[in-house]
């Protein structure tokens, strides 16, 4: 990056012009309002490096409520919070987040901090990174002026991760998991201070909220390459932080990519990505992972399926089980469980029989009804579910196919019965 850069023209370049007139007529807005109006965060970082990002962030030296009010498009929308001093500005398929400017204080370690107004330079010395700590101004007579307090710029010359303080990791552990994050998305290395200090903090990531930390591992998710992150935490001892028995090598960064290319065009679901990482801990250590990350109810399920079905690989690596029989087996779990058994076991038997459930058999229903048995001269009872649970195997098993076909087993088994037969079982 050259010293001397027109910002105003960088912005013009890389972004959108529908994007580039936003930001004029808020800067002219705010100077009208006599406020002074910036972009910030990581889309500036995203400029520097010409990277494309057109999620914006504006920060007010002001009211930014009322600001987005007044920006507010005949077509668009607009959320407030008035607690927090933001407002989201969505038209079409453009948003644009803006807030008042806010300096922050941590009651305690781990807490969520306390805000008031504040100026842009306080507002940057809140941020967790240099290179996520710099502002553009857009205000007339200043559009396109540089705010680097910090000197994020010089770091990402030199590919940096670096904190803004010594208390940065105690403050908000959370910034331990989004340094790694950073750093493996840009392929940055953390600054030397910053290494030795995230270290020392990785026990105050036990401060952090299950929800936060679940939060975490969300965003880690949905990088191009979540395992890299997951690698250097091992690396770094930060993954034993979330569970001692998890490891971010050994095969998974395969798995992860195996994973991709069975989901394209679509990302593994964060699910997915969080069974195959969980796969080698017991039913005990999963439990805790769990609690751990205050897991919603179905990705909970999805870990514990995913042991319930590693329990079943044998009976599934056994050659000509049937159709109907893989079926049985495993038509009560999750298809993430699934889809992370097939990519794991070593059993191509297995493997075959976990796509064939997912690729054909869940599908598979009868067309008949019960109202269409008690029709045919089938008594109502509970012989009207076994009756259509022996059509269902029958066609999962590839001894039926359309409804005539089910409508002529049933007419067997009537006859069978009026024959004084007994119908199958």
């Amino acid at each position: 990056m050259s010293k001397r850069i027109n910002f105003g023209k960088l912005i013009e370049k890389q972004l959108p012009p529908e994007l580039v007139n936003f930001m004029w007529v808020a800067g002219e807005m705010a100077n009208s309002r006599g406020e002074k109006v910036y972009l910030v965060g990581g889309v500036v970082r995203d400029l520097l490096m010409e990277q494309a990002n057109f999620d914006l962030d504006l920060v007010v030296e002001g009211n930014a409520i009322e600001l987005a009010q007044q920006l507010k498009l005949n077509q668009g929308k607009i959320t407030t919070h008035p607690r927090f001093n933001t407002a989201k500005l969505q038209w079409n398929d453009r948003s644009v987040d803006l807030a008042t400017a806010r300096s922050e204080t941590y009651e305690k370690p781990g807490a969520l901090p306390a805000v008031t107004p504040s100026s842009i330079d306080n507002d940057l010395s809140r941020r967790d990174f240099t290179i996520n700590a710099m502002a553009i101004r857009l205000n007339p007579g200043y559009y396109g002026k540089l705010v680097d307090p910090h000197g994020g710029r010089d770091d990402l010359q030199s590919q940096r991760i670096r904190i803004l303080h010594e208390k940065s990791f105690t403050d908000d552990a959370t910034r331990i998991w989004r340094a790694l994050r950073y750093e493996q998305r840009l392929g940055f290395h953390l600054e030397k201070k910053t290494s030795s200090l995230l270290q020392r903090d990785i026990p105050m990531l036990a401060t952090i909220s299950a929800d936060r930390t679940r939060y975490e591992m969300e965003c880690i998710c949905k990088e191009k390459y979540p395992e890299k992150v997951f690698n250097r935490a091992g690396e770094l001892g930060v993954l034993a932080a979330l569970h001692p028995s998890l490891k971010g090598n050994g095969g998974l960064a395969e798995k992860f990519e195996h994973a991709r290319k069975e989901c394209s065009p679509e990302p593994p679901s964060f699910d997915l990505y969080l069974a195959l990482l969980a796969y080698p801990l017991t039913a005990e250590e999963t439990e805790q992972l769990i609690s751990r990350l205050n897991l919603p109810k179905l990705s909970a399920k999805t870990l514990r399926d995913t042991i319930a079905v590693k329990n079943k690989m044998r009976s599934l690596s056994t050659p000509g089980v049937s159709p109907g029989a893989i079926y049985n087996l495993l038509r009560d779990f999750s298809p993430a469980a699934l889809e992370a058994n097939s990519l794991v076991t070593e059993s191509a038997v297995a493997g075959q029989a976990i796509h064939l459930f997912l690729n054909r058999l869940k599908d598979v229903q009868v067309l008949l009804t019960g109202d269409d048995l008690i029709q045919m001269g089938i008594a109502p009872g509970p012989r009207i579910k076994e009756m259509l649970a022996l059509l269902h195997q029958a066609k999962l098993n590839g001894k039926i196919a359309t409804r005539h076909d089910e409508e002529e087993i049933i007419k067997g088994w009537v006859a069978q019965k009026q024959g004084g037969t007994t119908p199958p079982s």
